[in-house]
């Protein structure tokens, strides 16, 4: 039976990256983001934010994110009603993605970037955190043209806490030779794990 991984992490740890290691270490993998960003093209999605947001949201006719983006930043009833609609979606597509794996995959890891912040732990059989130097990360932020970690953590938990509540804990330091040596290493730990259980 195919083992399910959580994969979590701190704003600019590295997850993003650490499931494409996963990846090219042989795991199934699927991005809970992305799976949330594709869903915003589905007609039932853009119909319901069209509905409650106005026109304005998807006036070329597809979902305009950066003007969803702007309406649910600083308004968290906003936020609240659109992860009411998407998260349970996101949720179904996971499962569907699960249960379509056969039963030669061993590892199936999925990147959820608020695991633990939505008390999703139990969805798994182990959790891997990814974490890395707070100066390391400023610097990722800023290379991706994003804020600093001040502001962007308010709805996360510390990467601390993610490290001590994860069964496995990844630091991403390093190069990405490391970080691929890192993540075959948890991979075999996780697999190997497979075969006990």
């Amino acid at each position: 039976m195919t083992r399910f991984i959580g994969l979590t992490g701190g704003i600019g740890a590295g997850k993003s990256e650490a499931l494409a290691a996963f990846e090219r270490a042989g795991a199934a993998v699927l991005s809970s983001d992305q799976v949330a960003h594709d869903l915003l093209d589905r007609p039932d999605v853009r119909n319901l934010l069209v509905e409650r947001w106005g026109d304005e949201v998807a006036s070329g006719g597809s979902v305009d994110r950066e003007r969803v983006a702007e309406i649910v930043f600083g308004q968290p009833e906003e936020l609240r009603w659109l992860e009411s609609q998407t998260h349970p979606r996101v949720g179904e597509a996971v499962l569907e993605w699960r249960r379509s794996l056969g039963p030669e995959v061993p590892v199936a890891v999925v990147e959820v970037p608020l695991l633990f912040e939505a008390a999703m732990e139990g969805t798994f059989d182990a959790t891997v955190a990814v974490i890395a130097d707070d100066a390391i990360r400023e610097r990722r932020l800023a290379e991706r043209g994003q804020a600093g970690l001040d502001g962007r953590q308010s709805r996360q938990l510390s990467q601390d806490d993610k490290a001590v509540r994860a069964d496995h804990v990844i630091r991403n330091d390093g190069s990405l030779e490391q970080l691929d040596r890192l993540v075959s290493e948890t991979l075999r730990h996780l697999s190997s794990a497979r075969e006990q259980g």
